[in-house]
């Protein structure tokens, strides 16, 4: 008989049906049975059950891309449609158009946004007959209607969180049972099928689907409220006393399913790895016929051990049964759980059992390329497993709920979790001042669920009740269509959304995300202050990206900090773009797009960097969380390499592909050696003279160009060392970093080509950041470097940029072969230090100006002699071919003994140059 279970419940793990039952040698083989038959055949061997027996309904679902409406018939035939495995979704967006990065292209794409049909064939074991028997989701998206065997078992709207439904009554032990469920992930508007569940808008992509696990969940008549907002039905809090003693208070939801009074008890304890008992308690009960009612008892552990966050993520099991007079159990749960307390201090931040613990992590989201949404337990264990190797000790689940998985592997590995519901930017449609009563109670809804399903996590610091409903009358486009006019007020719901969580859960604080206090805005542009209705603030800020200076985060936060000195303070989001095809030789020169093409990798790690520095000033902030620890799916966004992708992730959209701002924050936050020499990506250089930037968090390191030493830095200032123009040989050139002053060495190695025909010449793309392939006068390509080696001025650009959902529009330039060239430009005045050795050269400058560009003269020196005095490139008619734009060039011969300078200095207008060739003759 041993021999006959342990071979069942190998092909149990196998199909996957019994993650987490407790088997017993009959009901084992009975499971084993369910795995192996064919889906519409074979009874069930009878078994005896365990308290509590969950059953993992994974494979043989068949999936209808559209909509059936009478598929919920039992005979409904469905042989046509396609076999799938749950988690599923029908969605693949995003994709990058260089093909690195990701696997989804242009033809795998799938937007679509709608109904979908699942249908399952299962045999339920014959054991289950009598008991109480639910069908748990850990989420359907956005909707999901429920039948088991053509009975409707209920709907639940809303994408994210846990529902269950009692199936009871409808289910057919040790028969054929056919399960049908209908999801729609509709985007909202107003008057259709979803227009009361968040989210209404976001800049990420809601996928369809049955996208987490489903299971048959089997319990006594009596057991723990299964109906309780999909949580557990069991809640402890924690409290740690003067004497360090820690008391666990734990409050239990009992449901009597009988049509008679139940006697019965309570039984807690918490269990500690070895599994020696810490604290039990035992607690009578009796049950109503019918009903639901609470139990509650305090455990009490002497000499706790406890949760300490990533250096020490201590977990007990907290097991509760439920017992019948005669001691037989009659449900059983178990979860982790850690003994800590978390406080937050507008002055010290976060406190982690009473001593400071500052919090520096990510936001994330819960897709990947080529899975969407559906993501497996290990995907997600890959995904933590690379944030905490990068340094992170804290993840802020945005925006919506996740699933139990991520949660469980944060308590694992120590990981403090900001939890948040939907509430994005919007909370009306139609152009309605108030929201509708079933858009707020959905939103009640899923505060409740999130709080319930995640209560007992060590990991969970904060609820977050909304994120950026603050843009008042300043909306972008993508939420208001263009619309202009009055908009809602966000308070009444924020308060009452704040006092739900403080009612279902008054031992943590609640906190928001803003986006826009403290921003300067056009005249006549009204935002409310929102931060107050949480406990806690939290600001998106992106200086240096969607407005304002990279340096002027650090004055921003002072003044929030200042006008509400009581309030704690997060940075909740703060970042940039980063494409990993597209690259600058100099992050200041140029202006970054972000909402179209120029979006190198290395201004995304300029970001970071000057954000980092202003964030570590200021020990105040109890929290920071970057953005995004990876790339993600978003349909109003065509930026960068990519298409319907926020580029801001510090590891591509593979979730593999580590861009090298994450190599920056391992460096900084991770204490493990590590040197890496950045820029790899840009392997051809268009420049003889580079900057070489190395991220080495040891105390010496020592870079290499081709065997020779170029020096050695020590203890580079926040782990940024810099060898400033370093000359590439034509060719090939080896780098090596290699850093010394621990046991070991650790080094780093890059391999960067200096193109022959750019050793003696400077093809510079004024005003651009970005570096690129152009076209001479022949046809034939060329590499042309951004702009740099400049002072004064201002980037520009005769193109229309790019907004969300729209992309750039390119000005038609007549003249050159080279029109993204020339369509960028320096304007104002302003002056180029050209690094060049004694020779003689060609200098060509080219000017581009376009039917709108206003006149005016200016002047042009080299090396302190004018070559263009009151010079006004010419400006095309409004009407004819050439109306749009025009580029002319202009061609001196110089003589240089070392560096040459150019001084463009405005006249009647501003003084402006597109492009600058400076080629060495002789």
């Amino acid at each position: 008989m041993n021999e006959r279970l342990t071979r069942h419940r190998a092909q149990i793990d196998g199909c996957g049906l019994m993650p987490r039952w407790r088997a017993s040698a009959l009901l084992a083989v009975s499971l084993a049975a369910l795995c192996t038959v064919p889906a519409r055949a074979a009874p069930q061997a009878p078994g005896v059950a365990e308290p509590r027996a969950e059953i993992a309904l994974e494979q043989g679902w068949r999936f209808f891309d559209g909509d059936a409406p009478d598929a919920a018939a039992v005979a409904f035939p469905d042989a046509s449609w396609a076999t799938v495995s749950v988690p599923h979704t029908w969605n693949r967006v995003g994709y990058y158009r260089t093909g690195a990065g990701g696997t989804n292209r242009a033809e795998s794409v799938a937007k679509r946004q709608g109904i979908g049909w699942y249908r399952l064939h299962f045999i339920a074991p014959a054991n289950l007959a009598g008991r109480s028997n639910w069908l748990e989701f850990d989420a359907a998206s956005r909707t999901a209607q429920v039948w088991l065997n053509g009975r409707l078992l209920g709907e639940h709207r809303g994408g994210f969180s846990r529902f269950r439904l009692d199936a009871s009554a409808a289910l057919l032990p040790g028969q054929d049972n056919v399960l049908v469920v209908r999801v729609d992930n509709t985007q909202p508007a107003a008057g259709n099928s979803t227009a009361d569940v968040l989210p209404l808008v976001g800049d990420f992509f809601v996928h369809g689907g049955l996208y987490r696990p489903v299971r048959l969940v089997s319990t006594a008549p009596v057991h723990f409220d299964l109906a309780d907002s999909g949580g557990p039905g069991v809640y402890a809090t924690t409290a740690i006393g003067a004497d360090g003693a820690a008391t666990v208070a734990v409050r239990a939801r009992l449901a009597n399913a009988t049509r008679a009074k139940a006697a019965a008890t309570l039984h807690l304890a918490l269990v500690d790895r070895a599994g020696a008992i810490a604290a039990s308690a035992d607690v009578p009960a009796t049950l109503m016929a019918g009903t639901t009612g609470e139990a509650s008892a305090s455990l009490r552990v002497v000499a706790p051990h406890l949760w300490q966050g990533t250096s020490d993520p201590y977990l007990y099991r907290l097991v509760a049964e439920l017992r019948d007079a005669a001691g037989r159990p009659l449900d059983r749960i178990e979860q982790a759980y850690g003994l800590r307390t978390m406080v937050v201090d507008p002055d010290r931040g976060f406190l982690l059992n009473g001593q400071p613990y500052r919090l520096h992590g990510v936001g994330y989201h819960q897709d990947r390329d080529g899975k969407g949404w559906a993501l497996s337990r290990a995907d997600i264990e890959e995904d933590v497993a690379t944030l905490r190797e990068m340094g992170a000790n804290s993840i802020r689940l945005t925006h919506y709920q996740h699933g139990q998985a991520i949660h469980e592997i944060a308590d694992r590995v120590g990981l403090v979790v900001w939890d948040e519901i939907p509430l994005v930017s919007s909370w009306t449609l139609g152009g309605k001042m108030e929201p509708d009563p079933a858009l707020v109670a959905n939103a009640r809804q899923q505060l409740t669920e999130l709080i319930h399903q995640n209560f007992n996590h060590a990991s969970v610091g904060m609820w977050g009740i909304a994120n950026e409903v603050d843009f008042g009358n300043s909306l972008p486009i993508f939420l208001t269509g263009g619309k202009d006019g009055a908009v809602p007020d966000p308070m009444p719901l924020l308060h009452q959304l704040n006092a739900l969580a403080k009612q279902q859960d008054p031992s943590r604080p609640t906190a928001l995300a803003t986006c826009c206090e403290g921003n300067l805005f056009a005249p006549g542009v009204s935002i409310p202050i929102t931060a107050t209705a949480a406990d806690l603030g939290g600001a998106n800020r992106y200086f240096g990206w969607y407005f304002g200076k990279p340096g002027d985060l650090g004055g921003a936060l002072d003044r929030i900090h200042a006008a509400r000195p009581s309030q704690p303070l997060a940075v909740t989001e703060y970042g940039a773009g980063g494409a990993l095809s597209i690259h600058t030789d100099d992050v200041t020169a140029g202006r970054p797009d972000s909402r179209g093409r120029a979006q190198p990798e290395e201004y995304e790690s300029y970001i970071h960097e000057t954000a980092l520095a202003q964030l570590e000033a200021r020990p105040w902030l109890y929290a920071t969380w970057l953005w995004n620890a990876f790339d993600f799916a978003t349909t109003i966004r065509n930026e960068g390499d990519a298409q319907d992708i926020n580029t801001k992730g510090l590891v591509a959209y593979d979730h593999h592909t580590r861009k090298d701002a994450w190599y920056f924050y391992k460096a900084n936050w991770n204490p493990a050696p590590m040197v890496y020499i950045t820029g790899k990506r840009y392997d051809t250089r268009a420049y003889r003279l580079n900057d070489i930037k190395v991220y080495s968090n040891l105390p010496e390191t020592e870079l290499l160009l081709n065997g020779r030493s170029l020096g050695v830095r020590r203890d580079c200032p926040q782990k940024v060392c810099v060898w400033p123009a370093v000359a590439l040989d034509a060719g090939a050139n080896a780098l090596v970093a290699r850093g010394t002053g621990t046991m070991a060495a650790t080094q780093d190695t890059a391999s960067l080509a200096l193109p022959a025909q750019n050793a003696d010449r400077l093809l510079i793309d004024a005003g651009a950041l970005v570096a690129g392939a152009g076209r001479d006068a022949s046809g034939a390509p060329r590499l042309l470097g951004s702009d740099k080696w400049v002072e004064g001025g201002a980037a520009a650009s005769l193109d229309v940029p790019a907004d969300y959902g729209r992309p750039a529009r390119a000005t038609p330039i007549a003249g050159s072969a080279e029109r993204d060239a020339m369509a960028s430009y320096r304007e104002g005045t302003f002056t180029y230090r050209l690094p060049a050795r004694p020779g003689t050269y060609k200098l060509t400058l080219w000017f581009a100006s376009a039917a709108t560009t206003r006149p005016g003269t200016f002047t042009v020196k080299v090396d302190g002699k004018p070559v263009l005095q009151d010079f006004q490139p010419a400006i095309p008619a409004s009407d004819g071919p050439t109306s749009d734009g025009r580029a002319e060039a202009h061609s001196f011969t110089i003589k240089a003994r070392g560096d040459v300078t150019l001084d463009f200095a405005a006249g009647t207008g501003p003084a402006r140059v597109s492009l600058i060739d400076l080629a060495r003759t002789r």
